[in-house]
């Protein structure tokens, strides 16, 4: 696991699966962020319905693509985004960050998107963050792969948040205070990493000095608390949980 979450927070390469010249959508948020970032890898927007986004040659498919991104972001409708797993086993990408909404937050046909993209990302060799959140982001080298317009200083403090909108408050707020991140990462509702893989991916990074957690629910404790439990004692693990009920 520790050499797939490198590929996420680490990459070199980083394709936009929906980029777009319209700068209403997250598509166009997301490239604009890697572009402006100070990111060094190589960027990718992919839409067949352009040729170039931000000035980048925008490519049809995952499949055109001129090497093996080590990340895809989809930023596509919930509907497409379970298909798409194929296009990334063609395309040979092994992490994919799934930003869309409408998935098992919206309802009986949203859980069904849900299942159907846990089962196309499983056949296809595919790790995924989301969906339903809103990214990451590794200051040290520029990387923000978000639809957050604003990217903290680099500091010693990983902070994992369950939900997107309280994750960009707090990417603001950091930004703003000059309070640093080692990493931050959304992880939505969590189709396949959760908690524990982070938990155990951080807990042994070397930038990063401590865990903040923001939990709105918990799917497996056992696993939790076990990954919790082996780096407590080194590194401070803190957590927020929210209330479960609607004024929580």
């Amino acid at each position: 696991m520790k050499s797939t979450l490198d590929k996420f927070f680490y990459p070199k390469s980083i394709a936009v699966v929906g980029a777009t010249e319209k700068s209403e959508k997250i598509g166009y948020a997301v490239l604009r962020n890697l572009l402006a970032g100070g990111f060094k890898g190589a960027v990718y927007p992919v839409n067949p319905k352009y040729n170039t986004v931000l000035k980048q040659k925008c490519y049809a498919r995952l499949k055109d693509l001129p090497e093996a991104p080590d990340v895809a972001v989809f930023t596509v409708p919930a509907a497409l985004t379970p298909g798409l797993m194929k296009d990334c086993k063609q395309a040979r990408v092994e992490c994919a960050i799934v930003l869309s909404a409408g998935f098992n937050e919206s309802g009986a046909e949203g859980e069904e998107l849900f299942r159907e993209l846990r089962r196309q990302a499983a056949a296809n060799g595919v790790r995924l963050i989301g969906p339903n959140c809103l990214g990451l982001v590794t200051p040290a080298i520029g990387l923000n792969a978000t639809f957050a317009p604003t990217m903290p200083p680099a500091g010693r403090v990983a902070f994992i948040s369950q939900s997107g909108a309280l994750g960009a408050a707090v990417l603001d707020w950091a930004a703003d205070k000059k309070v640093g991140f080692s990493h931050f990462v959304s992880i939505g509702s969590t189709a396949d990493i959760d908690f524990d893989h982070l938990i155990d991916y951080f807990g042994s990074d070397s930038r990063t000095a401590c865990i903040l957690i923001y939990m709105e629910s918990l799917s497996n404790a056992r696993r939790f608390m076990s990954a919790a439990r082996a780096f407590a004692r080194s590194k401070p693990i803190v957590v927020l949980k929210a209330g479960a009920s609607v004024q929580g």
